[in-house]
């Protein structure tokens, strides 16, 4: 995942604008606490939109899910997440990371034109 975060932290550097994105599959054992750190050092590499989606076993021969996780689980990782600080997130049992990709975009893009415009005034 290192180089994952690289690679996106020199996106931003580059482009400071430019919107960057990650996404989480949740369902192969891990904690809550390595979800959050997760989305802690996305936040440290300047991503602006996160995605959580659940695995779903493609065929017998990839690795089982070891959980399904609830509605309500993926409701409160989504609210965490822009509490954190995300401009967008998605989460939910069927979310991949071109979920509705254009509209993520466009939110992440106004909330960062509103930070920016919210700087200005305090200057």
């Amino acid at each position: 995942m290192i180089g994952h975060l690289l690679l996106l932290k020199r996106v931003k550097e580059l482009s400071p604008n430019t919107p960057t994105k990650s996404s989480i599959m949740v369902g192969l054992g891990e904690t809550k606490e390595e979800l959050l750190e997760t989305m802690d050092d996305l936040l440290a590499h300047d991503v602006d939109i996160m995605t959580i989606g659940q695995y779903l076993q493609p065929t017998k021969k990839h690795i089982r899910v070891e959980r399904y996780y609830r509605p309500e689980e993926f409701a409160e990782l989504k609210e965490i997440a822009l509490a954190k600080g995300f401009r967008h997130c998605e989460a939910g049992p069927l979310v991949r990371s071109s979920y509705h990709a254009d509209e993520q975009v466009s939110e992440s893009t106004r909330r960062r034109h509103e930070e920016l415009e919210a700087e200005k005034k305090l200057s």
